[in-house]
């Protein structure tokens, strides 16, 4: 079964990077309440968190705040421009290993994007005083046959 993140700001189970590694494929939601600077993605451990926006680099793939999905620099695929987050939408993400596919209250905005390799996490940044409400589980739209909430990895001793 895949997993679902619906945003992963706040998360921090390794010691405070903000990384999660994901077991199974991910869905994430994020609900834009204040517009700014925004991204949500994946990303490598190897990703400088310090350097946003992501998607400069081969550690991230990420949906900009301007519906563009970088990764390496490049950008990969881009939201119909009729189609841009505004206030108060909820911006679901869906990761199988290979392709990032991106949701618009719950519609499948058929704009995918791939080229990360490994384990990647799930990521979100903000900055310029935007404000997002994160859902990992209890999402606000039902994710696509599949996907489900995050699994997390847990070592059993």
């Amino acid at each position: 079964m895949a997993a679902s993140v619906f945003c992963c700001l706040g998360c921090c189970r390794d010691g405070g990077t903000g990384h999660i590694p994901l077991k199974e494929m991910p869905a994430v939601q994020l609900d834009t309440q204040h517009m700014g600077i925004w991204g949500i993605g994946v990303a490598t451990q190897k990703v400088n968190l310090n350097q946003i926006p992501l998607g400069r680099d081969v550690h991230s793939l990420v949906m900009r705040n301007d519906g563009a999905l970088y990764h390496n620099n490049e950008e990969k695929n881009r939201l119909p421009a009729n189609s841009l987050p505004q206030e108060g939408d909820v911006v679901g993400i869906t990761y199988d290993h290979v392709e990032l596919n991106v949701y618009l209250n719950g519609k499948n905005m058929h704009c995918p994007a791939s080229g990360i390799r490994g384990t990647v996490y799930p990521v979100v940044y903000v900055d310029d005083s935007a404000i997002l409400d994160c859902q990992f589980s209890e999402f606000y739209h039902t994710p696509p046959p599949g996907f489900e909430k995050i699994l997390f990895e847990q070592q059993i001793f």
